[in-house]
């Protein structure tokens, strides 16, 4: 048995027989990992007593959840109408030229994942980019590299 394979048994042992609680176990196994592993499908149906179809279904409806690898850091960039009325898209297209990826891109490295979103909630400071959870406001296209350099 894999390192990995043990963390990911020992996260789900909490959770065996409670398929209510899927959505929870698939958030730990995201939260220690990144993404939701392939091998770790199985041993959540087993677990969980879950069919496969089901976790597939549930981990790809959430946009909280990822079934491909991801980077150590998630950079979301606001494409909402606030935001791209104020340049949102020349700010995705400065960090895909940094970063060398596409929107939903992860880098080489695994060390940048590149993702859009709609609407981060915060219109008046667009446009908004933000990385691992802290906000970026009243983003220009010079300051892209800096911060992204800051997370490297």
């Amino acid at each position: 048995m894999s390192a990995d394979t043990e963390k990911m048994t020992n996260i789900l042992t909490k959770y065996e027989g409670q398929n209510s609680l899927l959505i929870q176990a698939l958030l730990e196994i995201q939260r220690q990992f990144k993404w939701i592993p392939d091998e770790s499908i199985s041993i959540i149906a087993e677990k969980l007593r879950v069919p496969k179809s089901r976790i597939f279904r549930v981990a790809s409806y959430y946009k909280a959840m990822s079934l491909k690898p991801r980077g150590k850091h998630i950079i979301r960039v606001c494409l909402g109408t606030a935001c791209h009325v104020r340049e949102g898209g020349r700010i995705m297209d400065r960090v895909e030229e940094v970063l060398g990826v596409s929107e939903s891109g992860t880098t080489p490295d695994m060390n940048f994942t590149l993702e859009r979103v709609n609407c981060l909630g915060c219109c008046a400071l667009g446009p908004v980019m933000v990385i691992d959870g802290e906000y970026f406001g009243k983003m220009e296209i010079g300051k892209v590299s800096e911060l992204v350099n800051k997370y490297r």
